[in-house]
């Protein structure tokens, strides 16, 4: 099982990933969230992915990149889907677990 928590930032909306691995090599997702764009589009997508498929595509691409361009509200910078393709990737056994940030320095 792998999980992660994704703090997108001022909107306040914390995310909940958790992963598991199922008997044929898929990814079972369980995403909770204040985001009713991120709650409505795992309504739509579901909860089981093959963990290849989704993560090892260009940037800016796949199910939830499409979903999103389609139906989320104008944000190219929420860190959601990104947090949820980590977690998909490190359960999948694609990526090591490993903590990303992005920190805003004052100079």
């Amino acid at each position: 099982m792998t999980k992660v928590k994704i703090e997108p930032g001022v909107c306040g909306f914390t995310t909940i990933v958790t992963a598991d691995t199922n008997e044929d090599e898929e990814v079972v997702l369980k995403v909770s969230s204040g985001c009713e764009s991120v709650k409505k589009m795992m309504e739509e997508l579901g909860d089981t992915f093959d963990p290849i498929g989704l993560c090892l595509a260009k940037p800016g691409t796949g199910e939830f990149y499409e979903y999103a361009q389609e139906h989320f509200p104008v944000h190219a910078a929420c860190p959601v889907i990104n947090g949820i393709l980590k977690c998909v990737e490190a359960e999948g056994q694609l990526a090591l677990k490993k903590d990303v940030s992005i920190t805003f320095l004052d100079n």
